[in-house]
């Protein structure tokens, strides 16, 4: 699947993916960063849903619909991909990377994107070396998780020393690249909004106008 040495990637595709329980401007600011620094051509949202996790305040179809409301302005426009959703059994980051890689061929760019509290957890990840040989990893900060090596588990420190990249090299290569980035500013949780919709303050500086509509319309996360 590697893509012959020197030969750049035909295709850059970021993908963006989490429970989304519910997207909230911190999600759409990631992926806006990332689409200004990568320029894919396409960019794929993957809502999952998180078997070890509590049960869920809103519906696959529900949170697929807030998704497309939300990513809606994008350039290039977003795809929801609703393949783990979709899926009877627990799904895990590494086989939805070798399912989009078999799908998309092995010249595509794959760039999943993250916030660096979950790179602070990658070691934690089913096969997590193996996402590597499958995609790159775009990594963003948030407030109180930098991007510092001593402030990630030893292993995954050691596995990022030697695949720190630009995003112009990023983009043009299949896989086993980081791209860091530390210039996004903003830290919310989908926690955070479900607690000010249950409370009923103002959730307008969470989460954007028509999923906040959405939410309201469908009694979403009063209980």
């Amino acid at each position: 699947m590697n893509v012959p040495s020197g030969a750049p990637a035909a295709r850059c595709v970021a993908l963006l993916g989490g429970s989304f329980d519910p997207v909230h401007r911190g999600h759409v600011a990631l992926g806006e960063l990332f689409a200004g620094l990568l320029q894919p051509d396409e960019l794929r949202i993957l809502p999952a849903r998180p078997w070890q996790k509590a049960a869920l305040g809103a519906s696959d179809a529900q949170r697929a619909a807030m998704l497309a409301l939300a990513f809606a302005h994008m350039t290039p426009p977003a795809t929801i991909d609703r393949r783990e959703i979709d899926c009877a059994a627990p799904t895990y980051t590494v086989a939805t990377l070798r399912a989009l890689r078999a799908e998309l061929g092995p010249d595509v760019a794959l760039v999943f994107l993250m916030g660096a509290d979950q790179l602070r957890n990658l070691d934690t990840w089913r096969d997590w070396r193996a996402l590597f040989d499958l995609a790159s990893l775009g990594v963003a900060t948030r407030p109180g998780h930098d991007l510092a090596f001593e402030t990630l588990p030893p292993l995954v420190a050691q596995e990022l020393s030697g695949r720190l990249a630009t995003p112009d090299t990023v983009r043009t290569s299949a896989h086993g690249k980081v791209c860091l980035a530390q210039t996004l500013d903003i830290d919310i949780s989908s926690s955070d909004v479900r607690a000010a919709v249950r409370c009923g303050t103002d959730a307008n500086m969470l989460v954007n106008a028509q999923v906040l509509d959405y939410i309201q319309q469908h009694h979403l996360y009063k209980n």
